[in-house]
């Protein structure tokens, strides 16, 4: 007993510096409670019997299907373009992946005021990023169809994510009904005809994959991820995710973006060893002050009303 509880204080240490170093990675330095945890009772856009939350709160499977998602969305010509004459990802990738992450956790998790005052700050920024592609073609960013394509890309690479790292995987059901739920955000933006289904989904990617090439600022997003990092430790933890991110994409998307990583790496040595890393960060994040924070809000009765009030009223 004694030789545990002398244990007990490096092992805190630990997991209280490797969740410091994690969201400062992924959120920066300021969680924004304030986002989270009021008002009293208020849900949110999906509320914490969602299949958004549960796929959307595990670090793991969201950072590595996040870097899939990047890699997938840079095949798009036109909303690369967009990218990359409008963005600071070569300069500040953190800072891009901070204010990435805040938005989904915020739209996600964040009270029903603070998820549409998320929305609406990006529905106002996009038609300012318009501009003519290297190809001649025009470009904007409030383009619905771009919109879906972003959309898509994103969530079918969460979902994969959350499939490869999560301990217990979603059923056909569920992964479904996560489609369904988090196409409200895609629409809340001004996409059309986001996918609700695994199969709307495989039949979108179809449809679009004539359009879908690798350019040389896509290109440079690959060499981008491969050494992102701020430091050593950071870098290699990075790599580890990446190259399971790798694996979650479809075999032609790979092929375009010239990643060619023999399926026998990728099956029996980048996934096991990313779900170890994914492991870890999972312990280390322990309950998440934002999802705490949110599901205390949500729990709470409204000012004015008693808790006995809420569930009769329920």
């Amino acid at each position: 007993m004694a030789a545990a509880d002398g244990w007990r204080g490096p092992v805190a240490a630990l997991r209280a510096r490797l969740l410091a170093e994690i969201n400062s990675t992924v959120h920066g330095d300021d969680l924004h409670l304030e986002r989270y945890d009021r008002p009293a009772g208020d849900p949110g856009l999906f509320g914490p019997r969602s299949v958004v939350w549960r796929v959307h709160g595990h670090p793991a499977g969201m950072l590595a299907g996040g870097f899939a998602a990047l890699l997938l969305q840079s095949l798009h010509p036109l909303a690369m373009a967009g990218v990359d004459a409008y963005s600071d990802f070569r300069e500040d990738p953190t800072g891009r992946l901070n204010r990435t992450a805040r938005f989904v956790s915020t739209t996600t998790l964040g009270s029903t005021e603070a998820a549409e005052r998320a929305i609406e700050a990006v529905r106002r920024i996009h038609p300012r990023i318009r501009g003519t592609a290297p190809d001649g073609r025009p470009y904007r960013a409030d383009d619905p169809a771009l919109l879906t394509w972003v959309h898509t890309a994103e969530v079918y690479c969460f979902l994969t994510g959350h499939q490869m790292f999560a301990d217990r995987p979603l059923t056909g059901a569920e992964s479904d009904a996560y489609l369904d739920e988090v196409a409200v955000i895609a629409e809340r933006l001004g996409a059309t005809g986001a996918p609700h289904s695994r199969a709307e989904v495989l039949a979108y990617l179809a449809e679009i994959r004539p359009e879908l090439r690798a350019t040389p600022a896509a290109l440079e997003v690959v060499e981008l991820l491969r050494g992102f990092g701020r430091s050593a430790r950071e870098r290699a933890v990075v790599h580890l995710l990446t190259n399971a991110s790798v694996g979650m994409l479809p075999d032609w998307a790979r092929a375009e973006l010239g990643i060619r990583r023999p399926r026998s790496v990728r099956e029996a040595w980048d996934r096991p060893v990313a779900r170890v890393a994914g492991r870890l960060m999972v312990w280390a994040c322990g309950d998440s002050q934002i999802r705490a924070a949110a599901e205390a809000r949500a729990a709470a009765a409204p000012a004015g009303r008693a808790p006995a009030e809420v569930v009769a009223a329920d």
